[in-house]
């Protein structure tokens, strides 16, 4: 039995690549100094949502919420093979929390309409809250099961999957549908295929074209731009790489409930911390180094 899948991705700044340029004065995270990457545990949710559907047939949309750079990680979903992708993107979902988050992606899901199954990475490197996809399933009204590790079958509308509790595991059976989240180790995403990243690489989302005509043209009136942005538009969904691209207002939101007046959550304190080191220290592959390198980082706090 075809099961038709939706999973939840995101495009996170990377956090292991940290430099002194990655904080601004204020404290905040200067998003802008750091690569943006495909949350990894998102592309493990991918992954399973791929097996699914290769093993019982069915349907693969990725779902995405943030500005129209993040097309790129949809873009990435469809190298690997998922067959719809959305972005949604809209300046009044800005500063949303996980509440606001979740309840926006809740409402994409429903507006999509029919779903057997929702998958969502355990969390995102850039908030590791794992509190969207919860709260995408208490929104929905539909079971949830945390921590997947391995989906055993799925069959006559129930799924049997195996999930990590710590030390150990546990096999679980729920019905259809449900929300899934998914760790790690619970597969090996497959890379972008060849073919797909040749077909796709062109693909846009209406932001993408309006951007890219509009620095092609130059100076040209609204009209121009419009009628150039339209012929280009027609052109890509003709060969099927248009993307697309929804607004808080396609998915019939509650603005109260998106952006800042959605989000309950209040930042207590915000702390600056300066790297103020400079140069490196070389320290020999001794034991004396080594000695040495551990009293440096008791005496700097480091440790402790």
């Amino acid at each position: 039995m075809p099961y038709d899948i939706v999973v939840c991705v995101k495009q996170v700044p990377d956090t292991a690549n940290i430099t002194a340029e990655a904080m601004k004065e204020d404290g905040t995270v200067n998003r802008a100094a750091l690569p943006a990457i495909f949350n990894p545990e998102d592309l493990n949710a991918l992954e399973a949502a791929l097996e699914i559907r290769d093993r019982y047939g069915g349907t693969v949309t990725a779902i995405s919420m943030g500005p129209p750079k993040a097309a790129e990680v949809l873009r990435d979903c469809l190298y690997r093979g998922a067959d719809r992708v959305i972005l949604i993107t809209d300046r009044r979902a800005a500063a949303s929390d996980t509440l606001a988050t979740s309840y926006i992606l809740a409402q994409t899901i429903r507006t999509i309409g029919r779903f057997d199954i929702v998958l969502c990475g355990r969390q995102a490197i850039d908030g590791d809250t794992a509190q969207v996809g919860p709260q995408i399933a208490e929104k929905l009204g539909i079971p949830q099961v945390t921590y997947l590790e391995k989906i055993d079958c799925i069959e006559n509308g129930t799924a049997r999957v195996r999930r990590n509790v710590g030390r150990g595991w546990e096999v679980v059976e729920v019905k259809l549908p449900v929300l899934f989240t998914v760790i790690g180790g619970a597969n090996q995403p497959r890379p972008p295929a060849a073919k797909k990243v040749m077909r796709y690489k062109r693909a846009r989302i209406p932001a993408e074209i309006e951007a890219e005509v509009k620095a092609s043209l130059g100076q040209v009136s609204d009209e121009e731009l419009l009628d150039a942005v339209e012929r280009r538009k027609q052109e890509l969904a003709r060969q099927g790489l248009l993307m697309e691209q929804w607004s808080l207002d396609d998915i019939h939101a509650d603005l109260n409930r998106c952006g800042l007046p959605g989000s309950p959550t209040k930042v207590y304190r915000v702390q600056a911390i300066v790297l103020t080191k400079k140069g490196f220290t070389n320290i020999p592959p001794t034991e004396e180094g080594i000695r040495r390198l551990i009293d440096e980082l008791v005496v700097d706090r480091t440790l402790g």
